[in-house]
């Protein structure tokens, strides 16, 4: 079997593991399939990995978080995809909504506490936030995961103090940094998947 062949089959095989019917590629995987065989395998591998073979997540948390990054990068291919494959896990719609609302509102925590952090003025650091949160007291998904989720849509985002804020709130609620380290890799690891696909 030729190399380019034998990419396209592990690129076929990535898409229907993600479920993604219908994907027509995009430059940069046509690119990728036309010339370099041995990212493609990376990828599908590294995918599989995030997703199926975790030691510290479910499958279904692994989804979700997966769908986090999926929402937060606003691509709908993959928001289809991995509410579908959470569903099949047993994902209920409130716990679908919640990964679509905690998303949301680390959007606006990881704008404005960087904004803080930038300026690090005690005028701004001092204004109280009016931010409402009340979603993160008592969340469907479990204050742990809902921590752990924010954690890592929060280090895609690139906010410093609200990664420090949830990853130290995540240990309080009995997670462990071996669970932290591989919820963060499956999100970055989608992140990559995404620049590809998109």
């Amino acid at each position: 079997m030729s190399t380019t062949a034998i990419q396209n089959e592990t690129f076929s095989n990535l898409l229907n593991d993600l479920q993604l019917t219908g994907y027509t590629p995009s430059d940069s995987a046509q690119l990728l399939l036309d010339t370099e065989a041995r990212y493609i395998k990376d990828l599908k591998i590294n995918v599989s990995n995030a997703i199926n073979n975790t030691q510290q997540l479910t499958k279904k948390e692994a989804v979700l978080l997966a769908l986090a990054v999926a929402v937060n990068e606003k691509y709908e291919p993959l928001k289809t995809s991995f509410t579908q494959i959470a569903r099949e896990e047993g994902a209920t719609e409130a716990e679908l909504a919640e990964v679509i609302a905690a998303t949301s509102l680390m959007n606006v925590n990881n704008v404005f506490y960087r904004f803080r952090h930038f300026l690090n003025k005690d005028g701004y650091n001092n204004m109280p936030a009016g931010i409402k949160m009340s979603i993160m007291m008592n969340p469907v998904l479990g204050k742990e995961f809902f921590e752990l989720l924010s954690l890592v849509v929060s280090s895609i985002n690139g906010c410093e103090m609200c990664v420090a804020s949830h990853e130290q709130s995540v240990l309080q609620h009995g997670s462990s940094e071996s669970r932290v380290f591989e919820a963060v890799k499956t999100g970055a690891i989608i992140k990559g998947l995404i620049t590809v696909l998109a």
